[in-house]
């Protein structure tokens, strides 16, 4: 028996799908969010470095 990939009829999805609410209302009443600022900061830096440093010395002291 052959089936086609893509159901031409909507009254034959699967129950679980049927049962979930539409994307466009759950999302309609969201506003939109404020614009996020991805500004790297001076802890940023400091934290970055921090780590790599930490993990040289646990590597070279395994190592050696």
């Amino acid at each position: 028996m052959r089936r086609a990939l893509v159901l031409t009829n909507e009254t034959a999805r699967h129950w679980l799908r049927a049962s979930l609410p539409q994307r466009r209302r759950m999302f309609a009443d969201v506003p939109q969010a404020d614009v996020v600022d991805w500004r790297l900061t001076a802890s940023d830096v400091r934290g970055v470095a921090t780590t790599y440093f930490a993990t040289v010395a646990a590597v070279l002291a395994f190592i050696i």
